[in-house]
Protein backbone atom coordinates (compact mmCIF):
# COMPACT_ATOMS: atom_id res chain seq x y z
CA UNK A 1 0.00 0.00 0.00
CA UNK A 2 1.68 3.27 -1.17
CA UNK A 3 2.19 5.21 2.27
CA UNK A 4 2.85 8.92 0.63
CA UNK A 5 1.24 11.35 -1.49
CA UNK A 6 2.43 11.04 -5.26
CA UNK A 7 4.09 14.60 -6.16
CA UNK A 8 1.50 15.11 -8.47
CA UNK A 9 -0.90 16.42 -5.28
CA UNK A 10 -1.53 20.19 -5.37
CA UNK A 11 -3.74 22.20 -3.27
CA UNK A 12 -7.29 22.93 -4.37
CA UNK A 13 -9.87 24.98 -2.73
CA UNK A 14 -9.91 27.23 0.78
CA UNK A 15 -13.19 28.21 2.37
CA UNK A 16 -13.26 30.72 4.63
CA UNK A 17 -16.30 31.52 6.84
CA UNK A 18 -17.22 35.34 7.39
CA UNK A 19 -19.50 37.70 8.61
CA UNK A 20 -19.09 40.21 6.17
CA UNK A 21 -19.51 38.67 2.56
CA UNK A 22 -19.26 41.56 0.20
CA UNK A 23 -16.54 43.34 2.08
CA UNK A 24 -14.40 40.32 2.05
CA UNK A 25 -15.45 39.39 -2.06
CA UNK A 26 -14.09 43.11 -2.37
CA UNK A 27 -10.82 42.43 -0.94
CA UNK A 28 -10.19 39.14 -2.73
CA UNK A 29 -10.66 40.69 -6.14
CA UNK A 30 -9.38 44.36 -5.70
CA UNK A 31 -6.33 43.48 -3.61
CA UNK A 32 -5.66 40.05 -4.00
CA UNK A 33 -6.65 40.27 -7.66
CA UNK A 34 -9.09 37.23 -7.89
CA UNK A 35 -12.40 37.22 -10.55
CA UNK A 36 -15.58 36.35 -8.76
CA UNK A 37 -16.33 32.78 -10.61
CA UNK A 38 -19.89 32.04 -8.81
CA UNK A 39 -21.92 33.65 -6.31
CA UNK A 40 -25.09 31.50 -4.92
CA UNK A 41 -26.88 32.93 -2.24
CA UNK A 42 -24.30 33.43 0.34
CA UNK A 43 -21.45 31.74 -0.90
CA UNK A 44 -19.31 33.42 -3.15
CA UNK A 45 -16.31 31.71 -5.15
CA UNK A 46 -12.79 33.62 -5.95
CA UNK A 47 -10.06 32.21 -8.62
CA UNK A 48 -8.01 33.01 -11.59
CA UNK A 49 -9.18 32.10 -14.86
CA UNK A 50 -12.14 29.29 -14.42
CA UNK A 51 -10.06 27.93 -10.96
CA UNK A 52 -11.49 28.54 -7.96
CA UNK A 53 -9.28 29.36 -5.39
CA UNK A 54 -11.36 30.56 -2.67
CA UNK A 55 -14.88 30.24 -1.30
CA UNK A 56 -16.11 32.74 1.19
CA UNK A 57 -19.37 31.18 2.97
CA UNK A 58 -21.29 33.97 4.78
CA UNK A 59 -22.48 33.02 8.76
CA UNK A 60 -23.04 36.16 10.18
CA UNK A 61 -24.06 33.79 13.23
CA UNK A 62 -20.48 32.67 13.68
CA UNK A 63 -18.65 34.03 16.54
CA UNK A 64 -15.33 35.43 16.09
CA UNK A 65 -12.52 32.85 16.48
CA UNK A 66 -11.31 32.16 19.91
CA UNK A 67 -7.95 33.73 20.79
CA UNK A 68 -6.95 30.35 21.50
CA UNK A 69 -8.06 28.19 19.23
CA UNK A 70 -6.33 26.02 16.35
CA UNK A 71 -6.62 27.13 12.47
CA UNK A 72 -5.49 29.20 10.07
CA UNK A 73 -2.01 31.54 9.77
CA UNK A 74 -2.34 32.07 6.26
CA UNK A 75 -3.36 30.99 2.73
CA UNK A 76 -1.03 31.65 0.46
CA UNK A 77 -1.76 32.87 -3.54
CA UNK A 78 1.13 31.51 -5.97
CA UNK A 79 1.61 33.69 -8.70
CA UNK A 80 3.66 32.42 -11.20
CA UNK A 81 5.98 35.28 -12.48
CA UNK A 82 7.89 37.93 -10.13
CA UNK A 83 6.52 40.80 -12.77
CA UNK A 84 2.73 38.77 -11.21
CA UNK A 85 4.19 39.42 -7.62
CA UNK A 86 5.08 42.88 -8.39
CA UNK A 87 1.35 43.81 -9.53
CA UNK A 88 0.13 42.34 -6.38
CA UNK A 89 2.29 44.48 -4.44
CA UNK A 90 1.33 47.60 -6.46
CA UNK A 91 -2.13 46.61 -5.05
CA UNK A 92 -1.17 46.21 -1.44
CA UNK A 93 0.13 49.35 -1.82
CA UNK A 94 -2.17 51.25 -3.43
CA UNK A 95 -5.53 49.71 -1.83
CA UNK A 96 -4.62 47.89 1.11
CA UNK A 97 -1.31 47.30 3.72
CA UNK A 98 1.41 45.32 3.62
CA UNK A 99 2.38 44.05 6.98
CA UNK A 100 5.46 41.86 5.75
CA UNK A 101 7.70 41.01 2.74
CA UNK A 102 10.23 37.72 2.94
CA UNK A 103 12.52 36.13 0.56
CA UNK A 104 12.52 32.87 1.91
CA UNK A 105 15.46 31.62 -0.85
CA UNK A 106 12.61 29.11 -2.08
CA UNK A 107 9.91 32.29 -2.65
CA UNK A 108 9.27 35.28 -2.17
CA UNK A 109 6.59 36.35 -0.48
CA UNK A 110 4.19 39.19 0.56
CA UNK A 111 1.89 38.99 3.29
CA UNK A 112 -1.07 40.77 4.39
CA UNK A 113 -4.35 40.66 6.70
CA UNK A 114 -7.83 40.57 5.05
CA UNK A 115 -10.87 42.36 6.55
CA UNK A 116 -11.48 39.59 9.03
CA UNK A 117 -7.75 39.48 10.13
CA UNK A 118 -7.56 36.15 8.40
CA UNK A 119 -3.54 35.68 7.54
CA UNK A 120 -2.68 36.43 3.07
CA UNK A 121 0.46 35.28 1.87
CA UNK A 122 0.56 36.26 -2.41
CA UNK A 123 3.87 34.49 -3.50
CA UNK A 124 6.66 33.46 -6.39
CA UNK A 125 8.45 30.35 -6.72
CA UNK A 126 12.33 30.78 -7.61
CA UNK A 127 13.26 28.03 -9.96
CA UNK A 128 13.34 24.76 -8.02
CA UNK A 129 16.86 24.48 -9.10
CA UNK A 130 18.28 27.05 -6.97
CA UNK A 131 15.89 25.94 -3.90
CA UNK A 132 19.11 25.42 -1.75
CA UNK A 133 19.41 21.94 -0.15
CA UNK A 134 19.22 21.23 3.87
CA UNK A 135 20.45 18.01 5.37
CA UNK A 136 18.43 14.98 5.49
CA UNK A 137 17.05 15.87 1.97
CA UNK A 138 15.38 18.59 3.52
CA UNK A 139 15.08 22.11 1.42
CA UNK A 140 16.88 25.49 2.63
CA UNK A 141 13.42 27.44 4.11
CA UNK A 142 14.65 30.65 5.60
CA UNK A 143 13.44 34.39 6.51
CA UNK A 144 15.38 36.91 5.02
CA UNK A 145 14.42 40.84 3.56
CA UNK A 146 13.09 41.07 0.23
CA UNK A 147 14.13 43.29 -2.55
CA UNK A 148 11.09 45.11 -2.58
CA UNK A 149 12.42 47.62 -5.14
CA UNK A 150 13.16 44.85 -7.24
CA UNK A 151 9.73 43.37 -6.94
CA UNK A 152 8.07 46.93 -7.86
CA UNK A 153 10.22 47.16 -10.72
CA UNK A 154 9.39 43.67 -12.13
CA UNK A 155 5.49 44.49 -12.91
CA UNK A 156 6.74 46.74 -15.58
CA UNK A 157 9.32 45.17 -17.35
CA UNK A 158 7.20 41.95 -18.59
CA UNK A 159 6.48 42.09 -22.06
CA UNK A 160 3.93 41.77 -22.53
CA UNK A 161 3.04 43.39 -19.29
CA UNK A 162 1.20 41.85 -16.70
CA UNK A 163 -2.63 43.01 -15.73
CA UNK A 164 -2.28 45.26 -12.99
CA UNK A 165 -5.38 44.59 -11.82
CA UNK A 166 -5.97 41.14 -11.58
CA UNK A 167 -3.71 37.83 -11.27
CA UNK A 168 -2.78 35.75 -13.92
CA UNK A 169 -4.79 32.94 -15.21
CA UNK A 170 -2.41 29.88 -13.72
CA UNK A 171 -2.44 31.63 -10.24
CA UNK A 172 -2.78 28.60 -7.65
CA UNK A 173 -3.08 28.39 -4.04
CA UNK A 174 0.46 27.22 -3.44
CA UNK A 175 0.46 26.26 0.24
CA UNK A 176 -1.71 26.44 3.70
CA UNK A 177 -0.36 27.50 6.63
CA UNK A 178 -2.29 26.17 9.83
CA UNK A 179 -1.99 26.87 13.79
CA UNK A 180 -1.83 23.71 15.68
CA UNK A 181 -1.99 23.00 19.11
CA UNK A 182 0.84 19.87 19.13
CA UNK A 183 3.36 20.64 16.23
CA UNK A 184 5.00 16.75 17.43
CA UNK A 185 1.01 15.05 16.81
CA UNK A 186 0.25 17.45 13.58
CA UNK A 187 3.66 16.67 12.19
CA UNK A 188 2.96 12.72 12.69
CA UNK A 189 -0.61 12.96 11.15
CA UNK A 190 0.86 14.82 7.78
CA UNK A 191 2.93 12.14 6.94
CA UNK A 192 2.21 9.56 8.49
CA UNK A 193 -1.52 9.41 7.65
CA UNK A 194 -2.07 12.09 5.27
CA UNK A 195 1.42 11.12 3.22
CA UNK A 196 3.22 14.12 3.33
CA UNK A 197 6.90 14.41 3.23
CA UNK A 198 8.56 16.75 5.96
CA UNK A 199 10.78 18.92 4.19
CA UNK A 200 11.84 20.86 6.99
CA UNK A 201 11.14 21.77 10.76
CA UNK A 202 12.52 24.43 13.05
CA UNK A 203 12.89 22.75 16.31
CA UNK A 204 9.25 23.05 18.31
CA UNK A 205 7.64 25.63 16.47
CA UNK A 206 7.05 25.14 13.02
CA UNK A 207 7.43 22.32 10.07
CA UNK A 208 6.77 22.37 6.56
CA UNK A 209 5.09 19.04 4.69
CA UNK A 210 4.66 18.66 1.08
CA UNK A 211 3.79 15.98 -1.11
CA UNK A 212 7.05 15.32 -3.63
CA UNK A 213 10.11 17.66 -3.39
CA UNK A 214 7.79 21.07 -3.46
CA UNK A 215 8.81 23.18 -0.19
CA UNK A 216 5.66 22.71 1.31
CA UNK A 217 2.25 22.54 0.93
CA UNK A 218 1.16 22.59 4.49
CA UNK A 219 2.62 24.85 7.17
CA UNK A 220 2.01 23.77 10.60
CA UNK A 221 3.25 26.05 13.62
CA UNK A 222 2.90 26.97 17.38
CA UNK A 223 4.34 30.30 17.35
CA UNK A 224 0.97 31.96 19.00
CA UNK A 225 0.79 28.47 21.66
CA UNK A 226 -2.86 28.01 20.45
CA UNK A 227 -4.26 25.76 22.99
CA UNK A 228 -7.93 24.76 21.86
CA UNK A 229 -8.87 22.99 18.53
CA UNK A 230 -10.54 24.77 15.89
CA UNK A 231 -14.25 25.20 16.37
CA UNK A 232 -16.98 26.58 14.13
CA UNK A 233 -15.89 30.20 14.23
CA UNK A 234 -15.08 33.04 11.55
CA UNK A 235 -11.52 31.86 9.55
CA UNK A 236 -10.81 28.57 7.72
CA UNK A 237 -13.71 26.48 6.96
CA UNK A 238 -11.51 24.07 5.22
CA UNK A 239 -9.36 23.62 2.87
CA UNK A 240 -9.11 20.88 -0.13
CA UNK A 241 -5.93 18.41 -0.79
CA UNK A 242 -6.17 17.28 -4.98
CA UNK A 243 -4.66 13.92 -4.93
CA UNK A 244 -3.81 11.50 -7.88
CA UNK A 245 -7.25 9.17 -8.26
CA UNK A 246 -4.81 5.96 -7.81
CA UNK A 247 -3.84 7.14 -4.46
CA UNK A 248 -7.34 7.43 -3.02
CA UNK A 249 -7.79 4.30 -1.72
CA UNK A 250 -4.39 4.30 0.36
CA UNK A 251 -5.36 7.48 1.26
CA UNK A 252 -8.78 6.40 2.50
CA UNK A 253 -7.34 3.69 4.26
CA UNK A 254 -5.36 5.48 6.18
CA UNK A 255 -7.27 7.55 7.13
CA UNK A 256 -10.05 5.31 8.62
CA UNK A 257 -7.83 3.64 11.22
CA UNK A 258 -7.02 6.61 12.44
CA UNK A 259 -11.00 7.77 12.67
CA UNK A 260 -10.01 10.60 10.89
CA UNK A 261 -13.10 10.58 8.11
CA UNK A 262 -16.16 12.21 8.88
CA UNK A 263 -19.28 11.03 6.70
CA UNK A 264 -20.37 14.84 5.80
CA UNK A 265 -18.97 18.52 4.94
CA UNK A 266 -17.39 19.37 8.99
CA UNK A 267 -18.09 22.39 8.37
CA UNK A 268 -21.58 22.44 8.72
CA UNK A 269 -21.98 24.85 5.50
CA UNK A 270 -22.86 24.13 2.05
CA UNK A 271 -19.77 24.67 -0.92
CA UNK A 272 -19.99 24.84 -4.05
CA UNK A 273 -17.79 22.40 -4.50
CA UNK A 274 -20.03 19.55 -4.00
CA UNK A 275 -18.83 16.34 -1.97
CA UNK A 276 -19.02 13.71 -4.41
CA UNK A 277 -17.66 10.29 -5.17
CA UNK A 278 -13.87 10.62 -5.00
CA UNK A 279 -13.86 13.19 -2.04
CA UNK A 280 -12.89 11.86 0.93
CA UNK A 281 -14.17 14.55 4.15
CA UNK A 282 -11.99 14.24 7.35
CA UNK A 283 -10.18 16.39 10.22
CA UNK A 284 -6.67 16.57 11.74
CA UNK A 285 -5.72 16.66 14.99
CA UNK A 286 -7.33 19.95 16.19
CA UNK A 287 -10.35 19.46 13.86
CA UNK A 288 -9.39 21.16 10.54
CA UNK A 289 -11.50 19.76 8.21
CA UNK A 290 -9.95 18.93 4.86
CA UNK A 291 -11.39 17.67 1.50
CA UNK A 292 -9.19 15.15 -0.18
CA UNK A 293 -10.44 15.25 -3.51
CA UNK A 294 -9.59 13.16 -6.78
CA UNK A 295 -7.55 14.80 -9.49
Amino acid sequence: MQQTLPPETTMGCVGLRVSDLDRLAAFYTDVVGLTAIDRRDDVVVLGAGDRPLVTLVSDTAAPERDANAAGLFHVAFRVPSRAALGAALQRLESHWELTGASDHRVSEALYARDPAGNGVEIYRDYPQAKWPDAPEGRVGIDTLPLDLDGVREAASQEQPAVDSARVPDETDIGHIHLEVTDLDRSTEFYTDIVGLRLRQRFGADAAFLAAGTYHHHVGINTWNRRTAPAGDGRGLAWYELCVPEPAMDALEARLSEADAIVDHDATGVDVIVDCEDGEINATDPDGIAIHFRSQ
